[in-house]
């Protein structure tokens, strides 16, 4: 009697284990898939048509209700991944889209460097005999600040390899002059091109959503506070 009675709890304590163990492998696994889930994907996915470059997460950065103005510059979010074994040259360029009135189109993709000003110093008199006009303290003039220059997007992507760009980066990608006003719910015009012989991608990519709430118009507040 003893005996069966031990064996009937050794079967229950193994049965257990046995949903313990599972349910940890379990979990293992959730926390494995959640850490490549390393930033809200917000922004639209796509491939070449023969699968060989992935366009990932690709968005306009979010700056407002406003958005951004007629002419204006937009830093871009996207990742690209190249899926075969030799180098592939993505160029991303933007075109209108013809009767679609909530598609922006942009002036050129790509990115904007600032030179770095610099200052003409005062020339100072070469004749032996000092002149009274001379004036050997006078500060050096500023030159006109250099115009910015910009990059086309020529991206090459080594094999298997992946390019990553972020609104944080120090040389952002961006939609350079905007053809009309972006606003959230809006997308601009985009279009992929591969070296490899693949098929332009055309991608309308959306404006990023907010990470936080957008403030509520002034007086919404006080209004509500007097309903209660």
């Amino acid at each position: 009697m003893r005996s069966l009675v031990t064996r009937r709890a050794a079967l229950v304590a193994g049965v257990a284990t046995v949903g313990v163990i599972a349910l940890a492998g379990c979990s293992a696994g959730q926390v494995a898939e959640t850490a490549l889930l390393d930033t809200p994907i917000a922004g639209v996915n796509a491939q070449a048509v023969d699968g060989s470059v992935f366009v990932r997460n690709a968005q306009v950065q979010y700056n407002g209700t406003e958005g951004y103005a007629k002419g204006e510059n937009a830093p871009l979010e996207l990742s690209l991944y190249n899926q075969t074994e030799a180098e592939v040259t993505v160029s991303i360029t933007s075109e209108p889209a013809v009767n679609q009135p909530n598609v922006v189109s942009a002036q050129q993709v790509g990115f904007v460097t600032k030179p770095a000003p610099s200052a003409t110093a005062a020339v100072p008199e070469t004749s032996g005999k000092p002149s009274s006009s001379a004036n050997p303290s006078a500060p050096a003039t500023p030159a006109a600040e250099p115009s910015p220059v910009v990059t086309a997007a020529q991206i090459k992507i080594s094999p298997l390899g992946e390019a990553l760009f972020r609104p944080t980066d120090a040389n952002k990608l961006q939609v350079i002059g905007l053809s009309d006003r972006l606003r959230p719910g809006q997308t601009v015009n985009l279009v992929f091109h591969f070296s490899n012989g693949a098929a332009d991608l055309p991608l309308q990519v959306p404006v990023a959503i907010p990470l936080t709430p957008a403030s509520r118009a002034p007086g919404l507040d006080a209004e509500h506070s007097e309903g209660e």
